[in-house]
């Protein structure tokens, strides 16, 4: 299911085995949230070499409907992506006051961001969901607290996260993973706990939740660094929500085998391209004439058919093509990057290729 290849220090370069597939890590998946990763076809984005993306259950659920994505054949047949796609519970969507209503033992009252009805969300649900999906890794329903919590919520809050991944494990399907999300806040004693007790349990893998919410970066890495630690080394370690380039690096430091995040589909859309010497925001005036690249060097798809001047015309009249045309650039970036980091990893020269690319940015 899970395979080291090599590790360099701290840094692993693995495996993942899934139904529709091998993933080699570390592995950056973009967010198709609403089954897409916006603004781009399933096509596209196979062509920037993503092994594999990550969708919301509990959106699914409410739009289109999971009986619609079971007539198709479940998720890879409805949206047409025959590669791996892990299924996120929705707890995320906790930090969303708009979405909140309330949390007990059952489980999650969420408000519908498409029509404002209410609906519980219990661990039973969250898995039977995904099992229905059929998508290849599915999330437990976890009790995700801001980061700012007093240690006697995020306390409270983790013993609802243990108590509905032991109710969720139970109802495992045949042939999908299914991991369990570590929580515990920015206390080293709570991560412990979490991972002791889930450990137990026995989960062919292990999300690390509840961080990158706004503690400060050392806390962050400090935090990752420690639980990293207590996970076993045989299971894949997943940090849920992390995407800057800078970030993804200290992290596969850490251990730390694949990533999700909406970083950077979202800041495509909002004018900012990432390169290995740095990002940039592309609307500024010094680019209305530029008939470079967005990257020199860069192989994907927008930088040998586009300039900066017309990407940078298109940002400045909102049209959607240049959100396109960032976001291929962006996702390609990061693609690149892991399969660099992967490399350097089996070549024992991790720690000088961070170095150097922590020198540009």
């Amino acid at each position: 299911m899970f395979e080291i290849v090599h590790v360099s220090g701290t840094a692993r370069a693995g495996k993942l085995y899934t139904k529709h597939g091998k993933v080699e890590t570390p592995c950056f998946m973009p967010v198709a949230t609403k089954g897409s990763v916006k603004t781009l076809s399933s096509q596209e984005v196979a062509d920037l070499g993503v092994q594999a993306i990550i969708s919301n259950a509990f959106i699914l659920f409410l739009r289109p409907g999971v009986e619609v994505i079971e007539k198709a054949g479940g998720i890879h047949e409805f949206m047409n992506w025959n590669r791996t796609i892990f299924t996120d519970s929705g707890g995320f969507q906790m930090l969303k006051k708009d979405f909140l209503l309330g949390v007990n033992r059952k489980g999650v009252v969420f408000r519908s961001p498409f029509d404002n009805t209410k609906h519980l969300f219990t661990p039973e649900m969250c898995m039977e969901i995904q099992s229905s999906l059929k998508s290849d890794v599915a999330m437990v329903l976890d009790d995700c607290p801001p980061f700012t919590k007093e240690f006697s919520y995020i306390n409270e809050s983790l013993i609802r996260t243990i108590e509905w991944a032991k109710r969720s494990i139970t109802l495992r399907s045949n042939g999908q993973l299914v991991f369990g999300i570590i929580q515990g806040g920015t206390y080293p004693d709570l991560r412990r706990k979490a991972v002791e007790e889930l450990v137990i349990m026995d989960f062919d893998g292990y999300g690390i939740g509840g961080l990158s919410l706004g503690e400060p970066k050392e806390v962050m890495l400090d935090i990752l660094e420690y639980t990293c630690r207590l996970i076993p080394e045989e299971k894949p370690r997943y940090l849920m929500g992390v995407g800057s380039p800078l970030e993804l690096l200290e992290s596969i430091s850490s251990g730390i085998d694949i990533f999700d995040s909406a970083f950077p589909t979202r800041n495509a859309r909002h004018n900012t391209v990432y390169t290995w010497k740095g990002k940039y925001n592309i609307t500024r005036g010094k680019f209305s004439e530029d008939f470079s690249p967005l990257e020199e060097g860069c192989s994907c798809f927008t930088c040998k058919n586009y300039s900066r001047a017309y990407i940078h015309h298109l940002m400045k009249v909102y049209e959607t093509l240049g959100m396109r045309l960032i976001t291929i650039h962006n996702l390609y970036f990061l693609q690149q990057l892991m399969k660099e980091a992967r490399q350097a990893i089996i070549e024992d020269r991790f720690n000088d290729f961070k170095s150097e690319f922590q020198r540009y940015q």
